[in-house]
């Protein structure tokens, strides 16, 4: 019987030793800050359905993906800076936005602060002004 307890809290041991190694090679292979490649079609995918009016986007700007510090991780990020229309189809005046990407995905696109976006160098981005004429979304 003594043998038999030994046996099991052994045979217990091995096991969760096993998953430890396991869920230790997971996340080392997991890198969080894969470049993201398509960073712009994602952005374009996500403005597309959060915006109130996405026609007629104007003064569109992009970034390019940099890492940037994002709680106490870094992240590849992208500004983005628009005037788009509210419901009302009225100009709202420029907004700037900060992307955060996981693992070269778009995680989170938010309006950023004159600290995270005031002072990166931007380049236009005719296809986010675009955007709805090419896609012809209401």
């Amino acid at each position: 019987m003594v043998r038999c307890a030994a046996k099991l809290c052994l045979l217990s041991a091995l096991a969760v030793s096993l998953l430890a190694c396991s869920s230790d090679k997971k996340q080392a292979e997991e890198n969080p800050n894969v470049f993201p490649s398509d960073y712009k079609n994602e952005i374009l995918t996500t403005l597309t359905s959060s915006l109130d009016d996405p026609t007629n986007i104007r003064s569109a700007y992009i970034t390019d993906p940099f890492i940037r510090p994002a709680g106490k991780e870094e992240r590849y990020v992208v500004c983005v800076r628009s005037d788009s229309r509210n419901v009302a189809r009225h100009y709202t005046g420029i907004t700037d936005r900060i992307g955060y990407f996981y693992n070269g995905h778009l995680n989170q696109l938010v309006d950023a602060t004159k600290e995270q976006c005031g002072n990166i160098a931007y380049k236009p981005f005719p296809e986010l002004e675009k955007l709805c004429q090419a896609k012809k979304c209401d």
